[in-house]
């Protein structure tokens, strides 16, 4: 009986040792015969050339069933979870979401067999470590995906300027050139002579031979560090001239370097010149990460979001913000009682004045803002004032700019365009007129670019490991997804608008594979999507079908409250019509529709990045509050009104809150994707000034959200609404705490009382303190309201004082 031996390798390629009790199931019996039932061996734990756990384990089978297609999978106890499957990516097959890897069983090839499972691609690709068994330090070992080069070697670039052209140019002639083999997959593989530590912080690039026989420079996609720190493309004149420097130079064309993700620069300073960095392990850096006692939020509900951009900050500076403002910032947020910060994407992006959602590298930090470690300070820094961060990523399109990384890596067919998604060949489409249509088998979503090409299990792994980096290596709390619409609804052929079911499915088994994969490593991981199908199956977990997020962004509630965005036509848009100060009906009902829904995983806002200023219509809340008159005198006063209120109806729903940089303080310059640099407004000056009263309003009601546990639940019933007398009554409960809000876009006050009437569920006969008053005089209000008293409901009826443009919260005794 001839017996094949198959060693399976589970790699996790994350230092950490998250998994324990690894076990075989495969498609065999105990005789090593092929069977429907699978049997089940115990792995053994190992640490893997990469320095990473590895589990493994051998089975011999009987070569009778050579030919046959076996089925293999792990199973595995971890991080609040026991007996887990730990294969997340599902069957390349539209048709099917089952999860195992499978292999054919061949007399022929090198024996042992090997069958591996990269749970992440975190230390398989770009210039790792490698401990060999015959040294006690570690080398330097590369390998990049380019499935259609030629040749692959990796060329090393000049410290002084980190550039080399497409003619090579700039190429470090005293330093080896490194040739890489084809081994598994299209990867290109190969060791760096001498030891790991002679290469640190050097730059290098790949150099391609593609299929087409033309030599290009290529970054690596898979980098922690891009050189450039700058904004000039050298091959670009239009981006100015480059004077030979890595600070003038755009880091998605510069050089590649060799970085060690297991240290981390002690202090958050930039070293000298010609003076070695003062490093740590990275064990010893996070070890004061909460050394504050600070608790960081782990639970969404218990979440108040600020949602911050860097590169908005350094007030009075000609550059960008970076992480060193960002740092400086975070007083004022412990002192407005913020306790989440979600950062505009920082991965890195073309030039140094963005928004951050066209990059290119995405286990690159924008080297202008600061960088790998600075963003590492920056998290801890956080953490040690008990904020959580969350981090917008970007994998619905990439930089359309990015020529020298994601564009026509290793070919330049376009069907080869490995990081891309296009369907047929070039010579499949023309135009109406007959004219050629080469592109016409890209694949666009509604974003800005190409679709990525998901059904490639590195290009998924390209996201998915950058988001494992993000955890592991970087430490924040939660990610959100820009735009997943366009990953998993919106995919169609560039040629003609045709739908690509393929590509929308294909997004989804991405999506799945990424959430299984992020909640296996942090069980606590928050997971937010931005989307605007209105698809439940975006917050269902994966084995029911779902995406498994954990909240979506809630458009809906934004356009039925502001409304003042284009996009908005046909919704409430109570704040819009409210700040034309007429005394009309409004819809209140459509709104107290998106409040209700609220408690359904949203997150909800009055204001985010693109509703301020940004989306066609848009600008500040302040600004739409007047109806764009001059904020003045008595028209700063009844727009700050109009503001308190509808941050108090995102603050007190049972959504999360979130709310965009300088509302707190009454922004009023429009905030766009290209004028941001020129628009911004200090806010700690702001807040001294002409927005002291307005901050003082955020501090206490996020103060009193974060301090009532029946505000953090998601519980909410509508008590009562009025288009006529634009009133809207809610309660909010965690068991015996009741609390109501009672709040009117009227003009006028009810003074002597508004009575609200629902029945004994919703309103008990009891006492009600009035805890908050939004019309209180220290917030600039006209202290209308029922002064901090008790009243009375009866019969299921409440009588109640409701400031003009404004709301009281009431506290059951």
């Amino acid at each position: 009986m001839a017996m094949q031996t198959v060693e399976f390798h589970f790699i996790t390629g994350l230092r950490r040792p998250l998994f324990q009790n690894a076990r075989l199931r495969g498609s065999w019996d105990n005789e090593g015969r092929f069977s429907n039932d699978w049997t089940e061996h115990p792995m053994q734990e190992t640490t893997g050339e990469d320095g990473c756990p590895v589990f493994t384990a051998s089975v011999s089978l009987d070569l009778a069933d050579e030919g046959k297609f076996f089925k293999w999978g792990v199973v595995i106890d971890g991080p609040q979870f026991t007996n887990f499957w730990g294969i997340p990516t599902e069957l390349q097959d539209t048709r099917n979401t089952d999860r195992y890897r499978q292999f054919q069983l061949i007399a022929d090839g090198p024996a042992p067999r090997v069958e591996r499972y990269f749970l992440t691609y975190c230390r398989r690709l770009g210039a790792n470590k490698r401990y060999r068994p015959d040294s006690p330090v570690p080398s330097l070992h590369f390998a990049v995906w380019a499935p259609n080069a030629q040749q692959v070697d990796v060329v090393f670039g000049e410290r002084n300027n980190g550039y080399i052209s497409d003619t090579g140019e700039g190429i470090d002639p005293t330093m080896p050139v490194i040739p890489l083999s084809l081994r598994l997959d299209g990867i290109w593989e190969g060791d760096a002579p001498g030891t790991f530590a002679t290469y640190m912080s050097l730059p290098y690039m790949y150099r391609i031979l593609t299929a087409q026989g033309q030599t290009v420079y290529r970054t690596d996609i898979f980098s922690r560090h891009q050189i450039g720190e700058g904004c000039i493309n050298p091959n670009d004149p239009n981006t100015g001239t480059w004077t030979g420097t890595v600070e003038t130079l755009d880091g998605t064309v510069s050089c590649s370097v060799v970085t060690d993700p297991d240290v981390v620069r002690r202090k958050f300073a930039s070293t000298r010149p010609g003076l070695t960095p003062d490093l740590i392990p990275a064990e010893e850096f996070w070890a004061t990460e909460f050394t504050a006692g600070l608790p960081v939020p782990t639970r969404i509900e218990d979440l108040v979001i600020y949602e911050l951009h860097v590169g908005s900050l350094g007030f009075g500076k000609e550059t960008a913000g970076d992480l060193g403002d960002a740092i400086a910032f975070l007083d004022h947020l412990v002192e407005l009682g913020v306790n989440a910060v979600e950062l505009l994407p920082m991965a890195e992006f073309s030039g140094n004045v963005s928004w951050g959602y066209g990059d290119s590298h995405h286990f690159c930090v924008e080297g202008s803002a600061g960088g790998r470690d600075k963003y590492r300070h920056f998290v801890r820094e956080c953490h040690r004032r008990g904020i959580a961060v969350i981090q917008d990523v970007v994998y619905n399109h990439y930089d359309p700019n990015a020529a020298r990384a994601q564009w026509k890596y290793d070919s330049d067919n376009d069907e080869q365009n490995i990081y891309y998604w296009f369907e047929g060949h070039p010579s499949d489409y023309r135009f109406p007129d007959g004219r050629p249509f080469p592109t016409g088998g890209y694949i666009d979503n509604g974003s800005t670019g190409y679709t990525p090409r998901f059904w490639e299990e590195a290009v998924r792994q390209q996201f998915i490991s950058s988001a494992a980096f993000l955890l592991e290596e970087m430490h924040v709390d939660g990610l959100r997804v820009d735009l997943t619409q366009a990953i998993h609804r919106d995919n169609v052929l560039h040629a003609d608008g045709r739908p690509v079911g393929s590509a929308n499915i294909f997004g989804q088994k991405f999506l799945r594979e990424w959430s299984r994969t992020l909640n296996m490593i942090h069980p606590t991981v928050m997971l937010f999507a931005e989307d605007h199908t209105g698809w439940e199956g975006v917050t269902r977990p994966p084995a029911q079908g779902g995406l498994g997020f954990d909240y979506t962004w809630d458009a809906e509630f934004y356009h039925n409250l502001v409304g003042d965005a284009d996009a908005a036509g046909g919704k409430a848009r109570l704040l819009k019509q409210a700040g034309t100060g007429g005394n009309e009906p409004l819809p209140m009902d459509r709104f107290s529709g998106s409040l209700f829904a609220s408690q359904f995983n949203r997150v909800v806002f009055h204001e985010s990045h693109d509703e301020a200023g940004n989306a066609q219509g848009s600008v500040r809340t302040l600004v739409v509050a007047a109806n764009y008159a001059p904020l003045v005198g008595a028209t700063r006063i009844a727009a700050e009104n109009r503001a308190r209120l509808a941050a108090g109806l995102s603050l007190l729903s049972a959504g999360t809150p979130m709310f965009f940089m300088g509302e707190e303080v009454g922004a009023q310059k429009p905030y766009t994707f290209d004028k941001f640099i020129y628009n911004r407004e200090d806010i700690l000056v702001e807040k001294q000034e002409s927005g002291k009263t307005l901050f003082r309003f955020y501090q206490d009601i996020i103060s009193l959200s974060r301090r009532l546990p029946s505000i953090r639940t998601q519980n909410i019933d509508i008590l009562h609404v009025s288009n006529t007398n634009r009133v809207l009554v809610f309660k909010r409960w965690k068991g015996a705490e009741e609390v109501i809000i009672a709040a009117s876009f009227n003009n006028t006050p009810f003074a002597n009382g508004y009575v609200v009437q629902k029945d004994f569920l919703g309103i008990p006969n009891a006492g009600w303190k009035e805890v908050f008053n939004s019309d209180a005089a220290l917030y600039g209000g006209r202290n209308i309201g029922n002064g901090g008293g008790t009243l009375f409901s009866s019969q299921a009826r409440l009588n109640v004082v409701i400031p003009a443009n404004g709301f009281v919260v009431l506290v059951k005794q």
